[in-house]
């Protein structure tokens, strides 16, 4: 792959990960590029941390279409874009399969846990960290996967992992994880954008 990885990045929340991924890149001279924003809820801290940063940005209310529509609108957002590759950070839509087929193998999703636990839907954020103290884990961690018609499902790219201390919370797990998930998915989006792993992946 030449020049730089042009990638979008769809938010659905405060927008930490976003902001943590384009400062690494931006400091490092990484070869990626972001292209687009998407928001799919406005009054996110994303769509703010998005402006601060200037990165082109666009929200589609996922309440004012049917996933159907909503799945076109993105689509079109992304080829307008020339998108290559799609990152989910945070974000709470579930595509239909429609749309997962049309992006097979260039949409990879960050999950809370160390997949296959802890997964499918309803299953995110302080709802995973909060089954995980209740069953008594040792470890958790991040996955970075491929986005597949199944929610978090799809091939797992790569994982951290961390020790769960007995006095966590769903707050503490959260926050020492924060690093984590920036690391997994620098660490793979990098490997797309130097040709490591190819697009489409399979």
């Amino acid at each position: 792959m030449s020049g730089r990885l042009r990638v979008a990045i769809l938010v659905s929340g405060e927008g930490t990960t976003l902001e943590g991924l384009v400062t690494r890149w931006r400091a490092s001279g990484a070869p990626v590029e972001v292209a687009l924003v998407l928001a799919d809820r406005p009054g996110i801290g994303a769509i703010e941390r998005a402006r601060r940063l200037a990165l082109p940005l666009e929200l589609v209310d996922r309440r004012s279409v049917d996933p159907a529509g909503f799945a076109r609108v993105v689509t079109d957002l992304l080829r307008e874009r020339q998108v290559e590759l799609v990152i989910l950070a945070g974000f709470l839509s579930i595509l239909p399969p429609s749309w997962v087929d049309a992006w097979e193998g260039r949409a990879i999703n960050l999950h809370p846990s160390l997949l296959p636990r802890y997964s499918g839907r309803g299953m995110h954020g302080r709802r995973v960290h909060a089954a995980v103290i209740a069953d008594g884990e040792r470890e958790t961690g991040v996955t970075v996967h491929l986005v597949t018609r199944d929610v978090d499902a799809g091939p797992t790219i790569e994982q951290r992992r961390m020790a769960v201390e007995p006095n966590d919370t769903p707050e503490t797990l959260r926050a020492r994880l924060a690093p984590l998930e920036l690391e997994a998915l620098d660490s793979v989006v990098r490997r797309f954008a130097c040709g490591e792993l190819p697009l489409p992946y399979r």
